[in-house]
């Protein structure tokens, strides 16, 4: 049947639930209608398109080796056009007495502390943190512990996601502490987007010592923290800033 005995040209189904709880529209209105209907979806669509894609990069750095990396994923996402990015750091967990003891490196003021509330309002977040025993160190583990709300809400579903690291030795989870990440994202129902192997053939060299993998850029900090991040490890950082921002925002014009 025509839309409530009507003389209204679309069927049940394709329309939106609420055009099909209101009230009977007279044949001189219906007319009309399918033109105001397709004029407020096509300006709906060009004011998403007109908005920047919001990207977030939060991380935690014990001695500022995922800050470095950090602040290439940012340089890389900058280069895609019509994304706006924001670097962000968890909050600390431990007192300064204690850091002061592990010589760990101060919290750059340039990058804000970030609240659990604030993730919502990105279209994407890559998240960044040190290895401990093969899994995200506890201050990250500590934020995403205080997202529960935004799982309640759903907040957090649908978006893109990423991740990258640092660890202190090649056997310290440049794997593993990815992997046990992606259980956080799951329960969050974002959208896991992996680097792969999109930087192309240096992915494949062997003649360095270089952290990184398929599940996103990495570093060696080396046992002392005293390692810091190669010009191949801050390229491959690069890369998925750039290859992360762009995925986003293809998903950001099609929701």
């Amino acid at each position: 049947e025509n839309l409530q005995g009507s003389s209204f040209p679309y069927k049940y189904g394709s329309l939106p639930a609420f055009v099909l709880h209101q009230p009977p529209i007279p044949q001189e209105e219906a007319k009309q209608f399918p033109k105001q209907i397709s004029f407020t979806q096509q300006s709906s669509a060009a004011s998403r398109s007109a908005m920047a894609t919001k990207i977030y990069i939060v991380y935690y750095s014990t001695w500022g080796h995922v800050a470095t990396l950090a602040e290439e994923i940012k340089k890389g996402a900058d280069s895609v056009p019509g994304v706006e990015v924001t670097v962000w750091r968890v909050p600390e967990t431990l007192p300064e007495e204690v850091l002061g003891k592990m010589h760990a490196a101060p919290g750059r003021e340039d990058h804000p502390v970030i609240t659990a509330r604030q993730l919502a309002e990105a279209d994407g977040v890559l998240f960044g943190f040190p290895t401990r025993f093969g899994m995200m160190a506890a201050q990250m583990k500590a934020f995403f512990d205080s997202t529960g709300g935004l799982w309640q809400e759903g907040a957090l579903a649908g978006k893109p996601a990423g991740v990258f690291f640092a660890t202190g030795t090649q056997g310290g989870g440049q794997e593993t502490t990815a992997l046990t990440a992606v259980t956080q994202l799951t329960h969050h129902g974002m959208l896991f987007v992996p680097v792969g192997y999109t930087h192309g053939a240096g992915m494949f060299a062997m003649d360095e010592v270089k952290g990184g993998s398929p599940y996103g850029a990495g570093t060696f900090a080396g046992a002392d923290g005293s390692r810091t991040p190669t010009d191949a490890e801050l390229a491959l950082a690069e890369h998925q800033g750039k290859y992360f921002a762009g995925i986003a925002k293809k998903l950001k014009a099609v929701v």
